[in-house]
Protein backbone atom coordinates (compact mmCIF):
# COMPACT_ATOMS: atom_id res chain seq x y z
CA UNK A 1 0.00 0.00 0.00
CA UNK A 2 1.12 3.56 -0.64
CA UNK A 3 1.70 5.54 2.52
CA UNK A 4 0.78 8.89 0.98
CA UNK A 5 -2.92 9.63 1.25
CA UNK A 6 -4.91 11.95 -0.95
CA UNK A 7 -8.50 13.09 -0.63
CA UNK A 8 -11.22 10.50 -1.33
CA UNK A 9 -13.08 10.53 -4.62
CA UNK A 10 -15.64 13.27 -3.94
CA UNK A 11 -17.52 12.48 -7.15
CA UNK A 12 -18.51 9.15 -5.57
CA UNK A 13 -19.43 10.91 -2.31
CA UNK A 14 -21.71 13.40 -4.08
CA UNK A 15 -23.38 10.69 -6.18
CA UNK A 16 -24.02 8.55 -3.08
CA UNK A 17 -25.44 11.45 -1.05
CA UNK A 18 -27.75 12.41 -3.93
CA UNK A 19 -29.02 8.83 -4.23
CA UNK A 20 -29.54 8.63 -0.46
CA UNK A 21 -31.49 11.90 -0.46
CA UNK A 22 -33.68 10.72 -3.33
CA UNK A 23 -34.07 7.39 -1.54
CA UNK A 24 -35.30 8.83 1.77
CA UNK A 25 -37.70 11.12 -0.09
CA UNK A 26 -39.06 8.30 -2.23
CA UNK A 27 -39.35 5.88 0.69
CA UNK A 28 -41.60 8.43 2.39
CA UNK A 29 -43.62 9.08 -0.75
CA UNK A 30 -43.97 5.40 -1.65
CA UNK A 31 -44.74 4.15 1.86
CA UNK A 32 -46.81 6.96 3.38
CA UNK A 33 -50.21 5.49 2.48
CA UNK A 34 -49.32 1.94 3.55
CA UNK A 35 -47.54 3.14 6.72
CA UNK A 36 -50.54 5.22 7.79
CA UNK A 37 -52.90 2.36 6.99
CA UNK A 38 -50.90 -0.17 9.03
CA UNK A 39 -49.18 1.87 11.75
CA UNK A 40 -51.09 5.15 11.87
CA UNK A 41 -47.87 7.04 11.07
CA UNK A 42 -47.15 8.14 7.50
CA UNK A 43 -43.48 8.67 8.40
CA UNK A 44 -43.01 5.18 9.90
CA UNK A 45 -40.70 3.84 7.19
CA UNK A 46 -39.18 7.20 6.24
CA UNK A 47 -37.92 7.82 9.79
CA UNK A 48 -36.27 4.42 9.92
CA UNK A 49 -34.78 4.83 6.47
CA UNK A 50 -33.29 8.18 7.52
CA UNK A 51 -31.81 6.54 10.63
CA UNK A 52 -30.33 3.67 8.59
CA UNK A 53 -28.93 6.16 6.06
CA UNK A 54 -27.36 8.26 8.83
CA UNK A 55 -25.76 5.19 10.44
CA UNK A 56 -24.58 4.01 7.04
CA UNK A 57 -23.00 7.37 6.17
CA UNK A 58 -21.23 7.39 9.55
CA UNK A 59 -19.91 3.87 8.85
CA UNK A 60 -18.90 4.91 5.34
CA UNK A 61 -16.91 7.91 6.58
CA UNK A 62 -15.31 5.93 9.43
CA UNK A 63 -14.27 3.07 7.15
CA UNK A 64 -12.90 5.52 4.58
CA UNK A 65 -10.35 6.66 7.20
CA UNK A 66 -9.11 3.20 8.26
CA UNK A 67 -5.76 1.70 7.41
CA UNK A 68 -6.50 -0.24 4.18
CA UNK A 69 -4.29 -3.08 5.44
CA UNK A 70 -7.17 -3.88 7.83
CA UNK A 71 -9.33 -5.03 4.93
CA UNK A 72 -6.69 -7.61 4.00
CA UNK A 73 -6.33 -8.79 7.60
CA UNK A 74 -10.08 -9.04 8.24
CA UNK A 75 -10.94 -10.82 4.99
CA UNK A 76 -10.36 -14.40 6.21
CA UNK A 77 -12.04 -14.18 9.65
CA UNK A 78 -14.85 -12.15 8.05
CA UNK A 79 -15.58 -14.93 5.55
CA UNK A 80 -15.57 -17.59 8.29
CA UNK A 81 -17.97 -15.56 10.45
CA UNK A 82 -20.33 -15.04 7.50
CA UNK A 83 -20.38 -18.77 6.73
CA UNK A 84 -21.24 -19.48 10.37
CA UNK A 85 -24.05 -16.91 10.29
CA UNK A 86 -25.43 -18.44 7.08
CA UNK A 87 -25.69 -21.76 8.91
CA UNK A 88 -27.13 -20.25 12.11
CA UNK A 89 -29.86 -18.37 10.22
CA UNK A 90 -31.24 -21.70 8.92
CA UNK A 91 -31.94 -23.00 12.44
CA UNK A 92 -35.72 -22.90 13.12
CA UNK A 93 -36.51 -20.57 15.99
CA UNK A 94 -33.26 -18.66 15.46
CA UNK A 95 -33.55 -17.42 11.88
CA UNK A 96 -36.45 -15.07 11.24
CA UNK A 97 -38.87 -16.08 8.47
CA UNK A 98 -39.98 -13.22 6.19
CA UNK A 99 -41.75 -13.50 2.85
CA UNK A 100 -41.10 -17.23 2.78
CA UNK A 101 -37.32 -16.97 3.31
CA UNK A 102 -35.43 -17.64 6.55
CA UNK A 103 -32.83 -14.93 5.93
CA UNK A 104 -32.72 -12.77 9.06
CA UNK A 105 -31.14 -12.83 12.51
CA UNK A 106 -32.14 -10.52 15.34
CA UNK A 107 -35.21 -9.24 17.14
CA UNK A 108 -37.94 -7.34 15.30
CA UNK A 109 -36.66 -4.27 13.50
CA UNK A 110 -33.15 -4.83 14.92
CA UNK A 111 -32.15 -7.61 12.60
CA UNK A 112 -29.44 -8.35 10.05
CA UNK A 113 -29.33 -10.36 6.85
CA UNK A 114 -26.16 -12.53 6.86
CA UNK A 115 -26.31 -13.04 3.09
CA UNK A 116 -25.77 -9.29 2.59
CA UNK A 117 -22.58 -9.42 4.66
CA UNK A 118 -21.45 -12.52 2.78
CA UNK A 119 -21.32 -10.55 -0.48
CA UNK A 120 -18.74 -8.13 0.90
CA UNK A 121 -16.81 -10.84 2.79
CA UNK A 122 -16.55 -12.92 -0.39
CA UNK A 123 -15.23 -9.93 -2.35
CA UNK A 124 -12.52 -9.30 0.25
CA UNK A 125 -11.44 -12.94 0.56
CA UNK A 126 -11.37 -13.70 -3.17
CA UNK A 127 -9.35 -10.51 -3.72
CA UNK A 128 -6.90 -11.64 -1.05
CA UNK A 129 -6.60 -15.10 -2.59
CA UNK A 130 -6.08 -13.87 -6.15
CA UNK A 131 -3.65 -11.13 -5.06
CA UNK A 132 -1.14 -13.63 -3.68
CA UNK A 133 2.11 -13.50 -5.68
CA UNK A 134 2.23 -16.30 -8.23
CA UNK A 135 -1.38 -17.42 -7.74
CA UNK A 136 -2.13 -19.64 -10.79
CA UNK A 137 -5.35 -17.91 -11.85
CA UNK A 138 -4.98 -19.16 -15.45
CA UNK A 139 -4.97 -22.78 -14.25
CA UNK A 140 -8.41 -24.38 -14.25
CA UNK A 141 -7.85 -26.80 -11.35
CA UNK A 142 -5.57 -24.68 -9.16
CA UNK A 143 -6.77 -21.17 -9.99
CA UNK A 144 -10.32 -21.17 -11.35
CA UNK A 145 -11.94 -23.96 -9.36
CA UNK A 146 -10.99 -22.85 -5.78
CA UNK A 147 -12.87 -19.56 -6.20
CA UNK A 148 -15.87 -21.36 -7.67
CA UNK A 149 -15.97 -23.77 -4.73
CA UNK A 150 -16.17 -20.88 -2.26
CA UNK A 151 -18.84 -19.15 -4.34
CA UNK A 152 -20.76 -22.41 -4.69
CA UNK A 153 -20.75 -23.08 -0.94
CA UNK A 154 -21.99 -19.57 -0.19
CA UNK A 155 -24.59 -19.73 -2.98
CA UNK A 156 -25.81 -23.10 -1.72
CA UNK A 157 -26.21 -21.83 1.84
CA UNK A 158 -28.12 -18.78 0.60
CA UNK A 159 -30.38 -20.94 -1.57
CA UNK A 160 -31.33 -23.01 1.48
CA UNK A 161 -33.06 -19.91 2.88
CA UNK A 162 -34.05 -19.59 -0.09
CA UNK A 163 -32.93 -16.26 -1.62
CA UNK A 164 -32.24 -16.56 -5.34
CA UNK A 165 -31.88 -12.79 -5.79
CA UNK A 166 -29.01 -12.34 -3.33
CA UNK A 167 -27.41 -15.56 -4.54
CA UNK A 168 -27.49 -14.27 -8.12
CA UNK A 169 -25.79 -11.01 -7.12
CA UNK A 170 -23.15 -12.97 -5.18
CA UNK A 171 -22.36 -15.24 -8.12
CA UNK A 172 -22.36 -12.41 -10.64
CA UNK A 173 -20.01 -10.33 -8.50
CA UNK A 174 -17.73 -13.30 -7.98
CA UNK A 175 -17.48 -13.99 -11.71
CA UNK A 176 -16.62 -10.35 -12.44
CA UNK A 177 -13.92 -10.56 -9.79
CA UNK A 178 -12.51 -13.78 -11.23
CA UNK A 179 -12.47 -12.22 -14.70
CA UNK A 180 -10.69 -9.10 -13.38
CA UNK A 181 -8.13 -11.31 -11.66
CA UNK A 182 -7.10 -12.76 -15.03
CA UNK A 183 -9.01 -16.03 -15.47
CA UNK A 184 -9.12 -17.53 -18.93
CA UNK A 185 -12.17 -16.62 -20.97
CA UNK A 186 -12.84 -20.22 -22.00
CA UNK A 187 -13.12 -21.20 -18.34
CA UNK A 188 -15.58 -18.38 -17.66
CA UNK A 189 -17.69 -19.11 -20.74
CA UNK A 190 -17.80 -22.81 -19.90
CA UNK A 191 -18.90 -22.11 -16.35
CA UNK A 192 -21.55 -19.61 -17.47
CA UNK A 193 -23.04 -22.19 -19.83
CA UNK A 194 -23.09 -24.69 -16.97
CA UNK A 195 -24.59 -21.99 -14.74
CA UNK A 196 -27.45 -21.44 -17.18
CA UNK A 197 -28.29 -25.14 -17.00
CA UNK A 198 -28.15 -24.98 -13.19
CA UNK A 199 -30.34 -21.87 -13.13
CA UNK A 200 -32.96 -23.63 -15.25
CA UNK A 201 -32.82 -26.53 -12.80
CA UNK A 202 -33.38 -24.20 -9.83
CA UNK A 203 -36.35 -22.64 -11.58
CA UNK A 204 -37.90 -26.02 -12.41
CA UNK A 205 -37.37 -27.21 -8.83
CA UNK A 206 -39.66 -24.51 -7.39
CA UNK A 207 -43.19 -24.04 -8.78
CA UNK A 208 -43.34 -20.37 -7.71
CA UNK A 209 -40.24 -19.64 -9.80
CA UNK A 210 -41.89 -21.24 -12.83
CA UNK A 211 -44.87 -18.97 -12.24
CA UNK A 212 -42.54 -15.95 -12.20
CA UNK A 213 -41.02 -16.98 -15.53
CA UNK A 214 -44.49 -17.45 -17.06
CA UNK A 215 -45.57 -14.08 -15.66
CA UNK A 216 -42.44 -12.49 -17.08
CA UNK A 217 -43.17 -13.80 -20.57
CA UNK A 218 -46.86 -12.84 -20.45
CA UNK A 219 -48.02 -11.21 -17.20
CA UNK A 220 -51.53 -10.62 -18.59
CA UNK A 221 -52.11 -14.37 -18.75
CA UNK A 222 -52.57 -14.31 -14.97
CA UNK A 223 -53.26 -10.63 -14.12
CA UNK A 224 -54.54 -11.32 -10.60
CA UNK A 225 -51.93 -13.95 -9.73
CA UNK A 226 -48.34 -14.40 -10.86
CA UNK A 227 -48.46 -11.44 -13.26
CA UNK A 228 -50.07 -8.99 -10.82
CA UNK A 229 -46.90 -7.39 -9.46
CA UNK A 230 -45.31 -6.77 -12.85
CA UNK A 231 -48.53 -5.40 -14.33
CA UNK A 232 -48.95 -2.95 -11.44
CA UNK A 233 -45.31 -1.92 -11.83
CA UNK A 234 -45.84 -1.19 -15.52
CA UNK A 235 -49.03 0.71 -14.69
CA UNK A 236 -46.87 2.90 -12.46
CA UNK A 237 -44.03 3.47 -14.94
CA UNK A 238 -46.24 4.06 -18.01
CA UNK A 239 -48.18 7.17 -16.90
CA UNK A 240 -45.01 8.86 -15.61
CA UNK A 241 -44.16 10.25 -19.03
CA UNK A 242 -41.37 12.79 -19.26
CA UNK A 243 -41.85 14.75 -16.03
CA UNK A 244 -44.01 12.40 -13.97
CA UNK A 245 -47.29 12.93 -12.11
CA UNK A 246 -45.54 14.94 -9.41
CA UNK A 247 -43.96 14.04 -6.08
CA UNK A 248 -46.49 12.32 -3.85
CA UNK A 249 -49.05 11.92 -6.66
CA UNK A 250 -48.56 8.21 -7.39
CA UNK A 251 -51.73 6.15 -7.70
CA UNK A 252 -50.09 2.72 -7.60
CA UNK A 253 -48.63 3.21 -4.13
CA UNK A 254 -52.15 3.22 -2.67
CA UNK A 255 -52.09 -0.52 -1.95
CA UNK A 256 -52.10 -1.52 -5.63
CA UNK A 257 -48.38 -2.21 -6.15
CA UNK A 258 -46.89 -4.64 -3.58
CA UNK A 259 -43.56 -3.61 -1.99
CA UNK A 260 -43.68 -0.01 -3.34
CA UNK A 261 -41.02 1.22 -0.89
CA UNK A 262 -38.66 -1.76 -1.17
CA UNK A 263 -38.15 -3.86 -4.31
CA UNK A 264 -40.40 -1.71 -6.53
CA UNK A 265 -39.48 1.77 -5.38
CA UNK A 266 -38.08 2.58 -8.84
CA UNK A 267 -41.59 2.10 -10.29
CA UNK A 268 -43.02 4.76 -7.96
CA UNK A 269 -40.08 7.04 -8.70
CA UNK A 270 -40.73 6.73 -12.45
CA UNK A 271 -44.45 7.36 -11.90
CA UNK A 272 -43.94 10.51 -9.81
CA UNK A 273 -40.73 11.94 -11.32
CA UNK A 274 -41.05 10.60 -14.85
CA UNK A 275 -38.33 9.80 -17.35
CA UNK A 276 -36.21 12.71 -16.09
CA UNK A 277 -36.20 11.37 -12.52
CA UNK A 278 -35.57 7.78 -13.56
CA UNK A 279 -32.78 8.81 -15.96
CA UNK A 280 -31.17 10.91 -13.21
CA UNK A 281 -31.02 7.89 -10.88
CA UNK A 282 -29.57 5.70 -13.63
CA UNK A 283 -27.00 8.40 -14.44
CA UNK A 284 -25.92 8.57 -10.77
CA UNK A 285 -25.40 4.80 -10.74
CA UNK A 286 -23.42 5.06 -13.98
CA UNK A 287 -21.19 7.72 -12.37
CA UNK A 288 -20.54 5.45 -9.38
CA UNK A 289 -19.62 2.55 -11.69
CA UNK A 290 -17.34 4.81 -13.77
CA UNK A 291 -15.51 6.17 -10.74
CA UNK A 292 -15.37 2.73 -9.09
CA UNK A 293 -13.73 1.18 -12.14
CA UNK A 294 -11.38 4.16 -12.22
CA UNK A 295 -10.34 3.46 -8.63
CA UNK A 296 -9.76 -0.21 -9.52
CA UNK A 297 -7.61 0.65 -12.53
CA UNK A 298 -5.49 3.22 -10.67
CA UNK A 299 -5.06 1.28 -7.41
CA UNK A 300 -1.44 0.73 -6.31
CA UNK A 301 -1.73 -3.04 -5.75
CA UNK A 302 -3.73 -6.01 -7.01
CA UNK A 303 -5.68 -6.60 -3.77
CA UNK A 304 -6.99 -3.01 -3.71
CA UNK A 305 -7.79 -3.17 -7.42
CA UNK A 306 -9.83 -6.37 -7.08
CA UNK A 307 -11.71 -5.15 -3.99
CA UNK A 308 -12.63 -1.92 -5.77
CA UNK A 309 -13.78 -3.84 -8.84
CA UNK A 310 -15.79 -6.30 -6.74
CA UNK A 311 -17.63 -3.57 -4.80
CA UNK A 312 -18.37 -1.67 -8.01
CA UNK A 313 -19.65 -4.85 -9.68
CA UNK A 314 -21.86 -5.68 -6.69
CA UNK A 315 -23.58 -2.28 -6.82
CA UNK A 316 -23.87 -2.35 -10.61
CA UNK A 317 -25.33 -5.88 -10.81
CA UNK A 318 -27.87 -5.23 -8.07
CA UNK A 319 -29.02 -1.95 -9.65
CA UNK A 320 -29.27 -3.46 -13.14
CA UNK A 321 -31.30 -6.46 -11.93
CA UNK A 322 -33.68 -4.35 -9.83
CA UNK A 323 -34.38 -1.82 -12.58
CA UNK A 324 -34.67 -4.65 -15.10
CA UNK A 325 -37.22 -6.45 -12.91
CA UNK A 326 -39.50 -3.46 -12.31
CA UNK A 327 -39.46 -2.54 -16.02
CA UNK A 328 -40.23 -6.08 -17.18
CA UNK A 329 -36.81 -6.86 -18.66
CA UNK A 330 -36.09 -9.64 -16.10
CA UNK A 331 -38.32 -12.06 -14.17
CA UNK A 332 -39.47 -10.83 -10.77
CA UNK A 333 -37.01 -11.57 -7.96
CA UNK A 334 -36.49 -10.03 -4.55
CA UNK A 335 -33.58 -7.62 -5.02
CA UNK A 336 -33.57 -4.12 -3.58
CA UNK A 337 -32.29 -1.03 -5.37
CA UNK A 338 -29.06 0.12 -3.67
CA UNK A 339 -29.30 3.38 -1.68
CA UNK A 340 -33.00 3.87 -2.52
CA UNK A 341 -35.01 0.85 -1.34
CA UNK A 342 -36.10 0.64 2.28
CA UNK A 343 -33.99 -1.74 4.37
CA UNK A 344 -31.45 -1.56 7.16
CA UNK A 345 -29.00 -4.39 6.45
CA UNK A 346 -28.78 -3.78 2.72
CA UNK A 347 -28.40 0.00 3.02
CA UNK A 348 -25.83 0.08 5.81
CA UNK A 349 -23.81 -2.76 4.32
CA UNK A 350 -23.72 -1.13 0.89
CA UNK A 351 -22.65 2.21 2.41
CA UNK A 352 -19.93 0.40 4.36
CA UNK A 353 -18.75 -1.13 1.07
CA UNK A 354 -18.66 2.34 -0.47
CA UNK A 355 -16.55 3.43 2.52
CA UNK A 356 -13.98 0.80 1.50
CA UNK A 357 -14.12 2.07 -2.08
CA UNK A 358 -13.54 5.65 -0.87
CA UNK A 359 -10.69 4.45 1.33
CA UNK A 360 -8.99 2.82 -1.64
CA UNK A 361 -9.56 5.92 -3.77
CA UNK A 362 -7.37 7.87 -1.33
CA UNK A 363 -4.38 5.80 -2.43
CA UNK A 364 -5.15 5.56 -6.16
CA UNK A 365 -2.81 7.08 -8.70
CA UNK A 366 -5.10 9.62 -10.34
Amino acid sequence: MKSVRTSPDYVIVVAILLLLSIGVLMVYSASAAFAYHKYGDAFYFAKRQFLFAALGVFAMLWISRLDPQKFYEWSKPGLIICFVLLIVVLIPGVGILRNGARSWLGIGAFSIQPSEFMKLAMIAYLSRMYAKPGFPIESFAKGFVPGLILLGLAFGAIMLQPDLGTGTVLMGTGLVLIFAAGARMKHLVGFMLLGIVGFVGLVLAAPYRIQRIVAFLNPWEDPLGAGYQLIQSLYAIGPGGLLGLGLGMSKQKHLYLPEPHTDFIFSILAEELGFIGAATVILLFAIIVWRGVRVAITSPDLFSSLVAMGITAMIMIQAVINIGVVSGAFPVTGITLPFLSYGGSSLTLTLAAVGILLNLSRFSNR
